[in-house]
């Protein structure tokens, strides 16, 4: 970024009917539904893509027409939203296991670390909770800003690791370590872990990636919020220490500057 300082940026417009951002009640719905990931996927990952596109048009304006790069999207409910909105949306993900029983057409296994497009072909990089499962967010996030046009969009979210949620499905018992942990995963549900840290889960912080974020040249910072808290989303991130803890899951709105 620019002078190493963030533009301001009006609040969100919504972009369509449904639970104001932030508010109570949109926090209590997204929360009830990441309790039945397991046993309700479809529910709890539909919510959670219409939320998001909701975000992104909140930003960026309908999306309707325009071209959308869905990075890590897994099973492909992100990509099947804003195609339901009209957007041209491409789903590349590295894991062939994460895209479920049915890929979304037109799905590419690619990393994003090198994705096989060409230098701005993207309006919107979407982009969501993935930046904590690659070893080098850097490189990651430079990739997305080079896919995106000059004055795109670039939506980022990740789960930090002093989040109450930085251990995923073994947490929040990673506080008293993650070995410790996983193990007692195990024990309880008689299955290893999905997530091994340093592996395909690593500790991302919220104050080393916005300093990291707030230096790049090649994007400014729309916005840095908490996604999913019912209010003072802003205010929290801006508490250095308390943010590590409180934030659960950053959200990061970047603008691509003109090379």
């Amino acid at each position: 970024m620019r002078g190493g300082r963030s533009r301001s940026s009006p609040r969100p417009f919504e972009a369509h009917p449904g639970f104001k951002d932030p508010s109570l009640r949109r926090s209590l719905a997204l929360f009830r539904a990441f309790l039945h990931e397991q046993d309700d996927p479809e529910s709890c990952y539909s919510l959670l893509a219409t939320d998001a596109a909701d975000q992104v048009e909140g930003y960026y304006g309908p999306v309707a027409g325009r071209t959308v790069v869905d990075v890590g999207g897994g099973s492909g409910y992100f990509t099947s939203e804003f195609r339901r909105r009209g957007a041209h949306a491409y789903l590349f993900e590295p894991d062939v296991r994460e895209l479920g029983e049915k890929a979304a057409d037109g799905t590419v296994i690619a990393d994003g670390y090198l994705l096989p497009l060409s230098d701005g072909v993207a309006d919107v990089t979407f982009s969501s909770n993935v930046l904590e499962h690659v070893a080098d967010p850097q490189t990651f996030l430079s990739e997305l800003a080079r896919v995106t046009r000059p004055g795109g969009l670039i939506y980022v979210s990740f789960t930090n690791w002093l989040s109450p949620w930085g251990g995923h499905e073994w947490a929040p018992w990673h506080y008293f370590g993650a070995e410790r942990a996983r193990a007692r995963y195990r024990r309880r549900t008689g299955k290893p872990a999905k997530h091994t840290l340093g592996e395909n889960l690593f500790a991302v912080h919220i104050g080393a990636t916005l300093r990291q974020v707030r230096a790049r040249g090649d994007v400014v910072v729309v916005v840095a919020r908490s996604r999913y808290w019912p209010f003072l989303d802003r205010a929290v991130v801006k508490a250095p220490g308390i943010r590590e803890l409180a934030t659960w899951n950053l959200l990061l709105i970047l603008r691509r500057c003109p090379p």
